[in-house]
């Protein structure tokens, strides 16, 4: 769901907004129904005018232009059937349930509510027809719906769907067929209106492609010809429009800004003979052409009197944590402070290691800031990081809390972004915004980054990339594997252990969730478990 464009109104005759205008720019609260209580239930799906309904998009579709037979219903599938209500009883089988048995001369069906009214079981009486739609499943009776939508056929026959419905994203205290008859509203106000299409011309939208509106339209009523599976998969030209314009607006308010933050002023940092240098001439090794080519990119950066945003993007063991410390050194070196933020305090602890090994035989101290640093350590740590008497800082996301002050904070350092949200980056760079002037930021990762993603994604960052590993170095190889060959990975592994090495199996979930189709750690240890026998 994504919610609609920030829409300015165009004036019509007289200085007054036109129809068109005025039904896009109507709050939500101008449709029929809508008061002030449901009004606020649906801005929690960011809906707060009418054109607002238009791009809750659905999250799937169901078939409902064709009946099916009872006789024909199979379980576990989703289907519209119609039939005439036979017997409507309320049963206490564990809990009070209403229970209605529909009959179409084909067979019997059994649907199923646990929550009820008295007045939703006057209106299941003997011999009303129905036409329903859920999904199918085997209860104690045979086959059964629980809780299906469903409608009362009276008089004339009932027209079936001609298009696929669609299935919304809800919210509390908003049910599925309000949101969906709200949006029926919203596309008749479209019918009548225009709506704007924000993209400059056709010949900037992509051949092949709808336009704003019809995408819209189609979206939310494809025709029954429509390929499901097209639709789910996201790939639909309609689904794709849309996906454009959303990406070429993030783009274009990363280019925005970061033309905004290049308008700041940054602490220059310019090169000197003094702590820059003696750091890269203490090291036990020389740099990669990578390292020393990323290297003097940062440096451009810092000799600027404009911020430097840079990503510094390389597999793990490129050497990207060198090129950051000598970049901290640049930034000592000139009597300003640098601090390197990292998403746990493992991390944070192995980067302390490291710069405090390259730093103390050149006389600087290293800091480390975490949620497990010990009190007085702290306090210590806070009283010299605040005088500038330490001028590198190595932390997780204790450093941007409330108590911490620097002296004159000129390079934030941001291991793995993607760990921190982007509210917890500003808030280091903030620290360092006094007499006017902002902090470089190096931002580094080891994820990597697809061209044609980093151009979109990292719009406001200019970006860095070592290629090439330091002697000696195993290559790090990044393969993509799908899900039919599972099997080959488990084999891997197992190879792997037999051969005293060890593997490594990261779930994005611990337990299942019914909001996220991803594995869980708890089923995927019982797979392996079950999979690889004697492996601890």
């Amino acid at each position: 769901m994504r919610p609609a464009p920030s829409l300015s109104p165009r004036p019509g005759p007289e200085g007054r907004p036109s129809p068109a205008e005025r039904a896009e720019h109507r709050p939500v609260t101008s449709l029929r129904g809508v008061g002030a209580a449901l009004a606020e239930r649906l801005a929690r799906l960011s809906v707060r005018r009418v054109s607002d309904l238009l791009f809750v998009l659905p999250r799937l579709y169901e078939d409902r232009t064709q009946l099916t037979a009872i006789g024909s219903l199979q379980g576990g599938a989703r289907a519209a059937i119609e039939g005439e209500i036979q017997l409507t009883e309320i049963a206490y089988r564990g809990r009070r349930q209403l229970l209605t048995r529909v009959s179409d001369g084909s067979g019997m069906l059994t649907l199923r509510f646990f929550h009820f009214s008295a007045s939703q079981q006057e209106g299941l009486a003997r011999g009303t027809r129905l036409r329903c739609f859920g999904e199918v499943r085997r209860g104690p009776l045979g086959l059964e719906m629980v809780h299906p939508e469903y409608r009362r056929l009276t008089g004339a026959a009932m027209p079936l769907e001609e298009t696929l419905t669609p299935i919304y994203p809800l919210t509390e205290g908003v049910p599925q067929g309000r949101l969906r008859a709200l949006i029926q509203q919203a596309l008749r106000e479209l019918e009548r209106s225009a709506l704007r299409d924000w993209l400059p011309a056709a010949s900037a939208v992509p051949p092949g492609l709808p336009s704003l509106k019809e995408a819209l339209v189609y979206l939310h009523h494809p025709p029954r010809e429509a390929r499901l599976a097209e639709l789910a998969a996201g790939r639909h030209p309609a689904q794709r429009r849309l996906a454009f314009e959303e990406l070429l607006a993030h783009h274009l308010a990363l280019k925005l800004r970061k033309r905004s933050l290049k308008s700041d002023a940054a602490w220059p940092l310019p090169d000197d003979p003094g702590l820059a240098r003696r750091f890269l001439e203490a090291l036990p090794f020389r740099l990669t052409r990578a390292q020393a080519r990323a290297l003097a990119d940062v440096h451009e950066d810092l000799t600027a009197g404009t911020p430097m945003v840079r990503l510094l993007q390389g597999d793990v063991g490129c050497g990207k944590t060198v090129v950051a410390a000598a970049a901290a050194a640049r930034a000592a070196g000139a009597g300003a402070q640098a601090a390197l933020m990292a998403p746990t305090e493992l991390l944070a602890e192995q980067h302390w290691r490291s710069f405090r090994a390259w730093f103390s035989p050149l006389g600087e101290t290293v800091a480390l800031l975490s949620g497990g640093t010990p009190a007085r350590t702290r306090r210590s740590a806070l009283e010299a990081i605040a005088s500038g008497e330490v001028r590198v800082v190595i932390g997780t996301h204790a450093l941007f809390q409330e108590g911490i002050e620097f002296a004159r904070l000129a390079l934030v350092i941001v291991d793995e972004q993607h760990r921190f949200g982007v509210q917890q980056r500003l808030k280091l760079s903030e620290k360092g915004q006094k007499e006017g002037r902002v902090p470089h930021q190096l931002i580094m990762t080891a994820t990597p980054i697809p061209r044609t993603l980093a151009m979109t994604a990292y719009a406001d960052l200019d970006i860095s990339v070592i290629d090439e590993l330091p002697p000696g170095r195993t290559p790090v190889q990044t393969v993509v594997v799908p899900e039919p060959r599972r099997v080959e990975v488990v084999a891997r592994i197992a190879q792997a252990c037999r051969a005293g090495r060890q593997a490594y199996w990261v779930c994005p979930l611990i337990d299942e969730s019914d909001e996220l189709r991803a594995q869980a750690a708890e089923e995927t240890a019982a797979r392996l478990a079950e999979a690889l026998p004697g492996v601890r």
